[in-house]
Order: structure tokens, then sequence, then C-alpha cells
């Protein structure tokens, strides 16, 4: 039987903040934010095109969540952002301010560059390597 992964719980300090980020640096786009009461919220985003796993946003709610919020994966790439043209995006990106540590550079699977979000989780834009690319 087919599976996919459908979503990834992203922790994040606020809603609002969380958003902003993704959709105007990233150029994600929100899926769905529905009020759950209490104020939480069910948000979905994702960057925009065909299919794929969207982060749910989670506000955090005590503090073992909060401790964890831009440190998801101790410290390791958390999430790996594909693209089909590297450098557009990457320009972009650079230009809304989004920190880069490092220069990109090509690898045997693709181009790469590792960058942080707004709260210093690790996330690498690829570029995967097609059939035939030198």
């Amino acid at each position: 039987m087919p599976q996919t992964l459908g979503h990834v719980t992203f922790l994040v300090r606020n809603y609002d903040e969380a958003v902003a980020f993704f959709t105007n640096a990233l150029g994600f786009q929100v899926i769905e934010d529905t009020p759950q009461g209490d104020g939480k919220r069910w948000i979905l985003i994702a960057p925009r095109g065909p299919n794929g796993t969207s982060l749910v946003l989670a506000e955090a709610a005590n503090p073992e969540q909060t401790a964890r919020i831009g440190n998801q994966t101790g410290g390791r790439v958390f999430l790996f952002l594909h693209t089909d043209d590297f450098w557009s995006d990457y320009r972009r990106m650079k230009a809304r301010n989004v920190k880069f540590l490092e220069t990109p550079r090509k690898e045997p699977y693709g181009t790469v560059a590792v960058f942080e979000d707004l709260y210093g989780n690790k996330w690498d834009l690829l570029e995967p390597k097609r059939n035939g690319d030198l």
C-alpha cells in the first residue's frame, strides 16, 4: 500500500511570527489556518508547488517544548528544501535576509547550502542532481 509523509510538526514561539517568516522569507504558502480554541491553531504551511510534505506549526505549550525551539534535531540539519533552480532561490532568499551558514557547494547528490530559519533550525537548500548531470 503506497504511503507518504503528510506533515512534520515544527515547534514555534509564536504562530504569527512563524507564518510571517515562512511566507515572506521563504515564499511558502499557508494551506490551512484553523482556530481550535484557547489560542491554539491548526496551521499548515508548505513550499509553493504541487504535492509534498507540509509543516504543522505548533506553538510551544510547556517548558520542554520551548527548550526545543530552534534545536529540534540536536544541531543537525533538520529539513531539506528541494528546488529545481538553486541559484534563483538562493539569491531570492539572500535578498530576503535569510541567513546562510556557508557558501553554496556542489556535492555528488546536488548543489546545496545550509541556512537557518528564524529560530536557528538548520535547513539544506538543495537542488538534487538529476540523472545525466555531471
